[in-house]
């Protein structure tokens, strides 16, 4: 007994989707020191002084930036991992992730 249904056709061609990418925010807030953010960012986030200092200074203007975008599992790994040393600090400061549009 043979199962067609399970067979491809021939010359058809099977296509893996990419995985969804989730956006990591840094929400901003008035307690948490610019120097321990910027640390933070390049820890966790691979970024030099001049990436970090710009992305922690967009967040204090805007109230929220974009630090980078990754699969949702990294993503989320991610900005748990930055939000636990925060807190591990005693300080307010969050990680958030999103879907990227």
């Amino acid at each position: 007994m043979t199962d067609n249904a399970t067979k491809l056709a021939p010359g058809t061609k099977t296509r893996t989707e990419r995985p969804r990418l989730y956006k990591v925010l840094l929400v901003n807030d008035d307690f948490t020191p610019r120097e321990f953010v910027v640390a933070v960012l390049k820890a966790e986030f691979r970024m030099s002084d001049d990436e970090a200092f710009k992305v922690m200074l967009t967040a204090h203007q805007q109230g929220v930036c974009v630090v980078a975008v990754y699969p949702r599992d990294v993503a989320e790994t991610k900005a748990t991992r930055a939000s636990d040393a925060a807190k591990a600090h005693g300080f307010p400061l969050r990680f958030e992730t999103e879907p990227e549009a």
